[in-house]
């Protein structure tokens, strides 16, 4: 890991790379500081020291604190990571959207293109939507009135969505410049800047040896998730030998991966935005009953159930979304590859579903587990150093560290260097 780690400065190119990077993330850490005018600063530092709304700290967490702050990068790139979603279901609905993104790179520009309209847009709701909650009761954000106040929102709003349009440039920047995915690397670092805060106060509020026991259970658990987010169940793909002139093409074996974890954290993202949506709306319309039931879906047994059972089912839902059976199968045939032992065509097809839902029901209890367990813990214990180190901040961070070492490997291999991965 050291000797892959010394190897990648070594080479020009990459360290360049991975300069650019962690300049950019520093960027992004400085404007989480930054707060909106009109705004007091450190208005919602107490509000957060005790918050009540689990999704709120969630999504403090994903911001690293730039929400608790509320900063011009307050919205984080949660609105992206929506849009992105969302544009890949509809690819799914949408048959011009589904031509338009097999069209090649011209085609992925317009998704792309279409992507950040809806990435401002959901900021632009975000916005509007947190400027009318912290101004509730519950946050109490006195706005300045050296301006009307309608100029003064007008003003918080159009900035917080100027920091989602700068935080989606420079996720970018960092995906065709640097290393790794951007939107994921920013997110990580959000992540971890919210550690040493999460230990100290842990440590402050419990015994140090709870603390440590948290932090020392956390180190044990992450072996066990990279090797659940690398574990695949692989298809044997064989070709068929075809004879052109004097050339003998294809004979050659193969096989289709299929990841235990393929929808990642997309199933958890999916399954709190539903089970929050009622949060929202109770802060728009400010009905008594309304309030009552996000309250209820929010946290305790229910939530946990409800959160439980739409993660497996999303892992099923995202999966079918991204991976067509029926696609692949006509790849193969198209290309002289079949399944030892299966026939082509429909069979092929059943085959590969059959696979697919064995290791996707396990992959989603798993997913599920990782998501609900640490809420539980955090109901009997009230240790925010526990959804600090929650199982999807893990997850996340787990996942991102191994896609980026793959890609900082893939550039090692190319000028011989040994990588992280044996």
């Amino acid at each position: 890991m050291l000797s892959a780690l010394l190897n990648a400065f070594r080479v020009p190119d990459l360290r360049k790379k991975i300069f650019f990077t962690l300049s950019i993330i520093v960027l992004y850490r400085f404007g989480s500081y930054i707060p909106v005018p009109g705004v007091p600063i450190g208005a919602l530092t107490d509000a957060f020291s005790d918050p009540t709304n689990p999704s709120l700290v969630m999504l403090n967490i994903f911001s690293g604190n730039a929400l608790s702050n509320f900063s011009v990068f307050s919205l984080g790139i949660m609105p992206y990571i929506t849009a992105s979603i969302i544009m890949q279901l509809m690819q799914g609905v949408i048959p011009s959207l589904q031509r338009m993104a097999r069209e090649g790179e011209s085609g992925q520009k317009k998704v792309t293109q279409i992507t950040r309209y809806v990435c401002l847009g959901l900021g632009l709701i975000n916005a509007i939507g947190y400027l009318f909650l912290f101004q509730s009761p519950t946050y109490g954000v006195q706005l300045t009135t050296e301006m009307p106040i309608f100029i003064t929102s007008a003003i918080i709003v159009l900035t917080l969505v100027a920091g989602v349009g700068f935080i989606m440039w420079m996720g970018e920047l960092i995906t065709q410049r640097g290393v790794g995915n951007g939107m994921s690397l920013i997110i990580f670092a959000n992540i971890i800047a919210g550690f040493p805060s999460a230990i100290t106060q842990s440590a402050q509020t419990h015994d140090i040896w709870v603390t440590v026991l948290i932090v020392l259970v956390v180190l044990a658990v992450i072996p066990g998730i990279v090797l659940i987010e690398r574990a695949q169940r692989r298809i044997p793909i064989n070709y068929a030998k075809r004879i052109q002139g004097r050339r003998v093409m294809g004979g050659q074996s193969t096989y289709i991966p299929l990841k235990v974890n393929g929808a990642g954290v997309i199933p958890i993202i999916f399954a709190s935005s539903l089970l929050y949506f009622p949060a929202q709306l109770a802060v728009f319309f400010n009905v008594q009953w309304l309030t009552d039931f996000s309250n209820l879906l929010s946290s305790g047994v229910l939530n946990w159930l409800l959160s439980f059972v739409l993660i497996v089912f999303f892992c099923f839902f995202y999966t079918s979304m991204v991976f067509n059976p029926q696609d692949t199968a006509d790849n193969l045939r198209k290309q002289g590859g079949f399944i030892p032992g299966v026939r082509a065509g429909s069979n092929t097809v059943q085959y590969i579903k059959n696979v697919l839902n064995r290791i996707t029901l396990p992959g989603g209890f798993y997913i599920a587990l990782i998501a609900v367990v640490p809420s539980i813990i955090f109901t009997f214990t009230g240790d925010q150093l526990i959804t600090a180190f929650g199982g999807t901040s893990i997850l996340i961070m787990v996942g991102v560290a191994l896609d980026t070492m793959s890609k900082v490997e893939s550039q090692l291999k190319q000028h011989h260097y040994e990588g992280f991965f044996k």
